[in-house]
């Protein structure tokens, strides 16, 4: 199962959904992103933790049980 990263999720007015196969993968993806549409951003070890923490496999529900 893929995993997958939504910028929202993290607190951010963007719509950007990075896909991977893994959390490195993902995590690559989402710095090239910020790059260029976050620029100002700072990488801080809080956000990073963040960031991580909203990283959820594709096709799972928003909670991590079963949605009603």
């Amino acid at each position: 199962m893929g995993k997958v990263l939504k910028c929202r999720d993290v607190g951010v007015d963007c719509d950007f959904e990075a896909h991977g196969q893994d959390e490195a993968e993902i995590l690559r993806k989402a710095a090239e992103h910020a790059k260029g549409c976050h620029t100002g951003v700072q990488l801080t070890p809080a956000l990073q933790a963040k960031i991580r923490a909203a990283i959820k496999d594709e096709g799972g529900s928003c909670c991590g049980g079963t949605c009603h």
